[in-house]
């Protein structure tokens, strides 16, 4: 729909709705507002395309396209009536209600905060100069060449102990992305590097994961901890709880317990903190420099300025004093809340508190097993229905029918040939 087809737009009437972020949050509040012809809305987001985060490890192990779960936006809103501007926020003006860019600036009636969050290292600046983190496409890729860079040069080497050291991966956070990743890791080291490296057959190394808690897969259920710890060591993974990463450097991972691991590879999944933008003042900020908010989103102490998904904090709801946990479902429901409201607030009409809907977790283990927990835990999956149930989650989650066969077809490939075809190292030569 162009913006002539909305009188609102061309008589210069409909408010100005401003999203930063176009993940879970951002593309559903967008979505859902833009029904309303008294909004124009605009999507600002420093990538050009949306991207389906819980499949990212499998785009970091090469069983998938980086295409297979990423989207252009200007495609996605093609028919919404939304703009899409790329750009990379750095302040908020909320006087003169600006948004200053880095290249940039845009004005708005209403901004609305669905900037995500990005990889907190908790201050270690060892840490965070050599780990790898997990949370954008470009980490993604970053992994996936440096694992088969790693491969490469275990092949050639002569020094054993540190071939063994190229071939020992730590992956440092036990909930799904560590769980997950780390399994991935497992069946690529069982059923594929024996075939595509000869040379390393029979040779040491081995998989880490590390949390500091008692136990893997931490906000689910007992049954699911128990099942997460058994697989993982049935496909030859090391285990350690109730420890943490102190530090990375010169190929040595020095844990809690003062225990070293040589190792040139460690994969940081151990925690997120939301992003921060200059004009929004310390006290509008919470646990995990989350914008704290009321029952309808909106930002504390401020006019207009709503926040959702991980970049915020709400503590009104009983089942979740200390704010709702920063997972996907979150997002998605506080999205389309929140553009419910918007239009309630278009037509004069109540708004509506939001209340968390807790549709279950679910995590992957290896190839043939997965874990699913429903209803606050009180019933349990495990095993193939457990996996066909997060194939399926997963399937419909993907934002286009384009992104949902590709990757189905994918999957269907490497669960009969236990195998992928992406393992290519390209570089972009930046």
């Amino acid at each position: 729909m162009s913006d002539l087809s909305n009188p609102a737009v061309a008589t210069g009437t409909a408010k100005k709705v401003v999203v930063i972020g176009g993940g879970f949050a951002g593309v559903n509040f967008a979505q859902g507002v833009a029904k309303n012809k008294g909004y124009q809305v605009t999507v600002v987001d420093k990538n050009n395309y949306n991207y389906f985060p819980p499949l990212l490890y499998q785009v970091s192990t090469s069983f998938l396209e980086p295409s297979s779960i990423s989207y252009p936006f200007r495609k996605l809103f093609r028919k919404d009536n939304i703009r899409f501007r790329m750009g990379e926020p750095v302040k908020i003006d909320p006087v003169t209600q600006t948004v200053y860019l880095k290249d940039g600036e845009i004005t708005y009636d209403y901004l609305v905060f669905a900037s995500g969050a990005k990889t907190n290292f908790f201050g270690n600046v060892n840490i965070e100069k050599n780990a790898i983190p997990m949370k954008s496409i470009d980490d993604g890729l970053r992994m996936r060449n440096a694992l088969l860079q790693t491969m490469e040069r275990a092949t050639i080497t002569k020094d054993d102990a540190e071939r063994k050291r190229l071939l020992t991966i730590v992956v440092a956070g036990g909930g799904p992305t560590g769980v997950e990743v780390s399994g991935m890791l497992a069946e690529m080291k069982n059923y594929i590097f024996k075939k595509d490296y000869p040379e390393l057959v029979n040779h040491p190394g081995a998989i880490y994961i590390i949390d500091g808690g008692d136990s893997l897969l931490g906000a689910m259920s007992e049954k699911t901890h128990k099942e997460a710890y058994k697989v993982l060591t049935d496909l030859g993974v090391k285990v350690k709880l109730n420890l943490h990463v102190n530090d990375f450097a010169d190929g040595l991972i020095t844990l809690s317990n003062g225990e070293v691991i040589a190792s040139n590879t460690l994969i940081w999944a151990a925690g997120i903190t939301a992003n921060v933008f200059e004009g929004i003042p310390i006290t509008s900020l919470g646990i995990g420099k989350r914008m704290i908010t009321d029952v309808y989103n909106k930002v504390q102490g401020l006019e207009n300025i709503y926040a959702i998904g991980d970049a915020s904090v709400q503590m009104t709801d009983a089942d979740y004093p200390k704010g709702h946990p920063q997972i996907a479902q979150v997002a998605i429901q506080q999205g389309k809340t929140l553009a419910h409201n918007f239009i309630a607030m278009a037509k004069g009409k109540p708004l509506k508190a939001f209340k968390y809907y807790d549709k279950g977790d679910m995590a992957i283990i290896g190839r043939n097993s997965a874990v699913v927990d429903l209803f606050k835990h009180k019933v349990h999956f495990r095993g193939v229905i457990a996996l066909l149930m997060w194939l399926f989650i997963h399937l419909i989650s993907l934002v286009n029918y384009r992104n949902k066969l590709q990757t189905l077809y994918n999957w269907a490939a490497a669960y009969i040939s236990r195998d992928q075809s992406f393992r290519m190292i390209f570089k972009s030569g930046v």
